[in-house]
């Protein structure tokens, strides 16, 4: 059995979703394919749920608008008779988006997010669900709510995963026994109280990780505009390098660190199950791209860059000059976790404590208002963190030449860079 994952960019426009057939049809059975929001769906439904905490006519306009490209999309898609049973099915979504726009509240944004930014993978899959089925390809669209549960963490869902394995195993199999193909959604799951959860930016790639561990899958090809994994970001770095083979540990530690390969979740639930993962091409099908996998024989690696922008570098030290003892650690750990701020880097002396984080205005500010009673907080903003992995020296001088270091950390493998 193989699990297949399609993102927003491979169904962006229309003629995309209609190249994706050959694919599928060339694909080996059974099959279950997992589908994300269409192009920047998601982004326009996260400027919805923030409107529809704050102005409800607003929002309304918002929603009819996305109500209207999504129709517009289906209309291109679909025969006249195909459209009718799309317009249908799409008005049952917007009538579930409208609800939770009315329902929205801004004293519980993040679960009033959840409500609305789930409705952009149930509209993907719909449409895609009935040109599969117009194009002659027997499949069966499911909704993964009723697989995937979670927690109430809001935006970023805990996934209960025996209940969650049961589910897919009950209701998956019998669909895949029968011949056909499964189509469902990634990013969202549901709690006991059928609540819509995400379970965070970039979440289809784990979703679809998921359920090749608990089908237990041959492998997992995840579909993606740029033929496999690099050495950098070609947006970003000339000259980079294409990596045919790496490990689970090297990827784990490229997510962690930042790189918009593969979202960091995934990694886990394929390497306990031993299932090899495919980074392919939509654009060109045939080419290689990256598999990733647990043989730990050794692979010569280039250097692995990973940049991210827009970061925030805060001194935390305190007021009378005590030491950053356990117990403070323990106490400025909690605040970060309570937020639930993640730390991309850290480092502490004597009398003060440092990290590098997201850019995140509103969590910062209360982060701050926590630790200044007992501590003096410095910021430097607009920073940039940069990761190598595999380093060289003549690496490092021509990605810091020019640019003021704030902070560096070194093992063998791996360093990082604060810079401005």
């Amino acid at each position: 059995m193989h699990v297949y994952k399609f993102g927003g960019a491979s169904i962006a426009t229309p003629e995309r979703m209609k190249a994706l057939l050959p694919i599928i049809l060339a694909a080996r059975k059974p099959l279950v394919v997992v589908v994300s929001a269409m192009g920047k769906t998601t982004n326009a439904l996260e400027e919805l749920a923030r409107a529809a905490c704050a102005d409800k006519g607003r929002a309304r306009m918002l929603a009819d608008t996305l109500e209207q490209e999504h129709l517009s999309y289906a209309q291109s898609l679909m025969s006249a008779d195909g459209f009718v049973a799309a317009k249908a099915a799409l008005d049952e979504l917007f009538t579930e988006l409208h609800w939770a726009v009315d329902d929205a509240d801004g004293a519980r944004f993040d679960y009033s997010y959840d409500q609305i930014v789930c409705v952009g993978e149930l509209l993907s899959t719909r449409m895609f669900s009935l040109l599969l089925q117009e194009s002659g390809i027997e499949n069966e669209w499911v909704d993964i709510r009723h697989i995937i549960r979670t927690d109430e963490t809001w935006r970023e869902g805990r996934v209960d995963l025996p209940y969650s394995t049961m589910q897919a195993r009950t209701q998956l199999h019998p669909i895949l026994d029968a011949g056909k193909l499964v189509l469902t959604q990634g990013f969202i799951g549901a709690t006991a109280n059928n609540q819509s959860v995400t379970l965070g930016r970039e979440g289809s790639d784990y979703t679809a990780a998921l359920l090749a561990s608990m089908l237990g899958a041959d492998d997992l090809s995840i579909w993606k505009d740029v033929a496999g994994l690099r050495n950098a970001d070609p947006r970003l770095f000339p000259d980079t390098v294409q990596i045919p083979n790496i490990t689970y540990a090297e990827v784990i530690e490229m997510a962690y660190y930042g790189a918009q390969v593969i979202h960091p979740k995934t990694i886990k639930p394929l390497h306990n199950a031993g299932i090899p993962l495919y980074v392919k091409c939509f654009l060109d099908p045939a080419e290689r791209g990256t598999v990733i996998h647990a043989n730990e024989t050794q692979i010569a690696y280039p250097p692995i860059i990973v940049w991210k922008r827009e970061q925030v570098l805060l001194q935390v030290t305190t007021l009378d000059f005590s030491f950053i003892t356990e117990d403070a650690l323990s106490f400025i750990y909690d605040t970060f976790a309570r937020l639930r701020l993640h730390v991309n880097m850290i480092q502490n002396a004597a009398i003060s404590f440092i990290a590098c984080l997201d850019n995140q205005p509103e969590k910062i500010a209360a982060l701050i208002a926590a630790l200044e009673p007992m501590y003096k907080v410095r910021r430097n903003e607009n920073v940039s963190l940069m990761t190598v992995r595999h380093y060289t020296p003549e690496i490092l001088f021509g990605l810091t030449m020019n640019r003021t270091i704030l902070l560096e950390q070194k093992t063998r493998t791996t360093v990082q860079v604060v810079v401005m």
